[in-house]
Formats: C-alpha cells, sequence, structure tokens
C-alpha cells in the first residue's frame, strides 16, 4: 500500500514539473537559438534498515535536444547563425564563460560586442571591440572584419574573431539563465571545425505540436496519478472494514 502511494503521490508532483518544462519550452518557441529541455520520470525505491515498501518517482531530465533549429537570412550585420554542431562563447561577469547558439549581437556605447541580454561575447583573443562608423562582416570563421563607412571602402581590418567552441554535449549544463556551461567552470577549446553564417540567425528547436501533444499526455498522467491515490484510499477503507468485521 505504501508503495503506491508514494509512487503515485510523487508520481503527480514530478508530472507538474514536467508540464512546467513543456510550458518553458512553449513559452520559448520564438527564442533565437532556444534548446528545448528534455525530462525523463524513474522510480527510486527508498532504501532503509525496514523492508522496501516505498518507492518515489523523480524527474530525471535528461537535459537538452541539442537538434538545430530552422536558419532564416535577416541580413542584419551584426547576427550569425551557426552552421550544425558548436557554439559562441560568451562571457559572464564573474569571468566564467558559458555558451549558446543565439547570435544576434550588439555593440554597446564602448563599442564592444555583447549579447542581446547585455553580456560581452567571448572573442579567441580576448574582447572584441568595434570601432565606431564601420560597416560589419562576421566570416564564415568569426573573424568580423569592419570596413570605414565612408572615405576608402578598402581599407577593411580585421578587429576580432568569435570564439566559436563545440565541447561535448554531454558535458553541458544548462543554467538557470538558459546559458550552457562545462562543469567547474571550465572553459572550451576554440574548434577551428565550428563554422558560422553572418547574416542568419537560428531560431528555436521547440517543435510546438510536438510539445501540445506532450502536454496533453502529462495532463492525464497526472489524472491517473491522482485516480491511483483515489483507489489506495479506497482499499484502505475497505481493509479497515474488513479487519474491524473481523
Amino acid at each position: 500500500m505504501d508503495r503506491l502511494i508514494y509512487t503515485a503521490m510523487t508520481g503527480a508532483k514530478a508530472t507538474m514539473g514536467q508540464q512546467a518544462a513543456v510550458a518553458n519550452n512553449l513559452a520559448n518557441v520564438a527564442t533565437t537559438g532556444f534548446r528545448a529541455e528534455v525530462h525523463r520520470l524513474r522510480a527510486v525505491p527508498v532504501v532503509s534498515e525496514s523492508l522496501p515498501s516505498k518507492a518515489f518517482v523523480v524527474d530525471a531530465s535528461i537535459g537538452a535536444d541539442y537538434s538545430t533549429g530552422a536558419v532564416s537570412q535577416t541580413g542584419r550585420e551584426l547576427d550569425a547563425a551557426i552552421n550544425g554542431k558548436g557554439w559562441f562563447a560568451v562571457q559572464m561577469p564573474d569571468g566564467s564563460e558559458a555558451y549558446t547558439r543565439s547570435g544576434s549581437f550588439q555593440i554597446d556605447e564602448n563599442g564592444v560586442l555583447r549579447t542581446r541580454a547585455g553580456l560581452e561575447v567571448a572573442g579567441d583573443g580576448g574582447q572584441i571591440a568595434i570601432p565606431p562608423d564601420n560597416l560589419i562582416e562576421i566570416a564564415a570563421d568569426g573573424s568580423i572584419t569592419a570596413t570605414p563607412a565612408s572615405g576608402v571602402r578598402t581599407a577593411s581590418t580585421v578587429v576580432g574573431r568569435l570564439k566559436l567552441v563545440n565541447p561535448a554535449e554531454a558535458d553541458l549544463q544548462r543554467g538557470a539563465d538558459g546559458l550552457f556551461r562545462l562543469p567547474n567552470r571550465a572553459a572550451a577549446d576554440p574548434d577551428p571545425a565550428v563554422k558560422v553564417a553572418g547574416g542568419y540567425l537560428e531560431g528555436s528547436n521547440v517543435n510546438v505540436v510536438e510539445q501540445m501533444v506532450t502536454m496533453i499526455a502529462l495532463a492525464r498522467q497526472y489524472e491517473l496519478n491522482t485516480r491511483l491515490l483515489q483507489t489506495a484510499q479506497d482499499n484502505d477503507k475497505a481493509a479497515a472494514r474488513v479487519i474491524g468485521g473481523a
């Protein structure tokens, strides 16, 4: 009886957590470079000195869906999309490094290249500073070329190169901010095999239909768990009546 009660109770709780993850995926359908969260449930027996009469259900997240999202042309000079596997590196305020697939960049008042969230875009040689009044072009290898908007257009200068990395996906951990990191604040090495396309952006890889079907299935699963709790209660009452009348 205990096993049924605890499994159903924790199953309902974990299912609600999964519904929250699906809702978060749906909320980020239009988020550039977003990677869908993937969760799975599993049963964990409670080990103690007494009989193993209890089992909990836990939400065992298996990470993220790393499939590529749809790539669209924007024509904006500060937009970039990664072709295939790989990540853009960004510098966090605490000095650590994080990774994103969102290549929608901007230039702050000091000429520093940053993400839309205001984080500094990491270069393979340090900070990337863009001179004012220049036209920007991002090459396939991540090199950023600045050309004066007026005067001699042939005076192009490479002002930096995006740090492009491709760490093992199994090692990546998603943070609460949606960025990915390596354990122990480790920094990935640049990977010359990673290529980008300037003037393009990669969209979210969330499949709306799939997520809606998952949400419906989770709602039914939650209902099943609550029914199991009611069944356990009914069985308990029936057993009490049998024992009381014996």
